[in-house]
């Protein structure tokens, strides 16, 4: 599907999106906590849907309806031996140490980019806990018999913190006693600050967090409550930065349904906008933004890389050089971000250089209509009809329905502020 984003004037209010970060954790939580539980305020992109997809073939019941989403759940018990992930990194990352919980032979398999990501974590970590695994050297799909027996153990987590996120997770399904997992230069740290905060409310025992170096699962027994579980999907700021973004391009918006104390690393895009002059009222659960003389910024990305694109559409209307941190970790994404950032807003007119982990934006310049491919990678979709919205003519977006990995009424939303977008 082709997209045309026209250059438009924004205005008005809207309601940010429903997190996939939280929502993924809530389905998996629970899942392993057994019982009943209620789900308000779920997500319905690609990669929610595959989560729910994931548990559902783990053995739990789930229902949709007006006010929520009801799970039921008496732990992992599969109900088929293959188990797809589709396209979503955090689903096989997060669910397959919690399939390691069964004792049946399943194979994990996936679809798109995510059959080029590197799985090796599994392979060298699930072994040590008893877990039988074989992988396509590293890659999908794998093939894993459980049970996970869990032991103490040290963990890389450089790549990613969501391996972390299943380890956590299955470790507290299996009431893990008197043993922690040591983890070395992690990345990403508010998003396990996210998961442990879901497992507080799913009721599972949670470790002791000793400076993100090492989570102690304390040797006390831990019975969940015989009650059902209630857990609200935060809004996305992931998603909501592109919205916050054309904000401050492209005319005066409100976005609401944010809450600024969340643990959601991505909250962090408000501090480059602040930096860079853009109009901004934070206020409970609702942010006021707009344009103004927009300035370079710099901006270390290292702990929510998935900050790149909004901030490169941000950045292309700053004067100067903005410089953002954290390029290393673009690698494994639905595209190599970095690269496919430079070349797709190169065809914008925007300079972007990489240098050694930074980015630099050459801004303030204008850009240029022009014909532009979102590489199936939902955020390169989104912060190119970001940055199209103040651009000199009309911007082509080929392979626009990618957004549906994260944020599936993301083109709705625009038009709802006064975009004018053709479908």
């Amino acid at each position: 599907m082709n997209v045309i984003i026209h250059p438009s004037k924004l205005t008005g209010f809207i309601q940010a999106n429903a997190s996939k970060s939280s929502m993924q954790r809530a389905c998996a939580a629970a899942l392993v906590a057994k019982g009943k539980s209620f789900i308000k305020n779920p997500g319905n992109s690609n990669d929610d849907h595959a989560a729910v997809e994931i548990i559902e073939a783990l053995g739990a019941w789930v229902e949709f309806e007006d006010d929520g989403m009801y799970i039921e759940s008496d732990g992992v018990n599969p109900v088929t031996r293959d188990i797809n992930c589709h396209e979503s990194g955090l689903s096989i990352r997060m669910f397959t140490p919690i399939i390691a919980l069964s004792e049946q032979k399943i194979t994990i398999k996936g679809e798109g980019s995510l059959k080029n990501r590197p799985m090796n974590f599994f392979d060298e970590i699930l072994p040590q806990l008893g877990v039988h695994v074989k992988s396509n050297q590293g890659k999908l799909p794998i093939y894993i018999q459980g049970p996970i027996v869990p032991k103490n153990i040290e963990i890389d987590g450089s790549l990613s913190s969501q391996f972390l996120t299943g380890m956590l997770l299955a470790y507290a399904a299996s009431n893990a006693s008197d043993v922690s997992i040591k983890v070395n230069n992690l990345k990403s740290k508010p998003y396990i600050d996210l998961t442990l905060d879901v497992m507080k409310q799913f009721g599972l025992k949670v470790p002791v967090n000793k400076n993100f170096e090492e989570f102690y699962f304390e040797s006390t027994s831990h019975q969940s409550e015989p009650t059902t579980h209630h857990y609200t999907v935060e809004g996305d700021w992931s998603g909501a930065a592109f919205l916050l973004v054309a904000g401050a391009v492209a005319g005066e918006i409100t976005v609401n349904g944010l809450d600024v104390f969340s643990p959601q690393a991505d909250k962090a895009v408000l501090q480059a906008l602040m930096d860079c002059g853009c109009k901004i009222s934070i206020q409970k659960e609702k942010i006021e933004i707009g344009p103004a003389l927009l300035k370079a910024f710099h901006f270390n990305a290292t702990e929510c890389p998935d900050l790149f694109p909004p901030l490169v559409a941000l950045a292309s209307y700053c004067n100067g050089k903005t410089v953002i941190e954290g390029t290393t970790r673009l690698t494994h994404k639905e595209s190599n971000r970095a690269i496919t950032l430079q070349e797709e807003f190169g065809k914008l007119g925007v300079q972007i250089d990489l240098q050694d982990d930074l980015m630099i934006i050459h801004g303030g310049k204008g850009l240029n209509g022009a014909i532009v491919h979102s590489r199936h990678d939902h955020r390169i979709a989104m912060a190119c009809a970001v940055a199209a919205l103040k651009a000199n003519a009309d911007v082509v977006i080929e392979e626009a329905e990618a957004i549906n990995k994260s944020y599936p009424d993301f083109y709705d939303h625009l038009k709802l502020l006064g975009a004018n977008v053709s479908l």
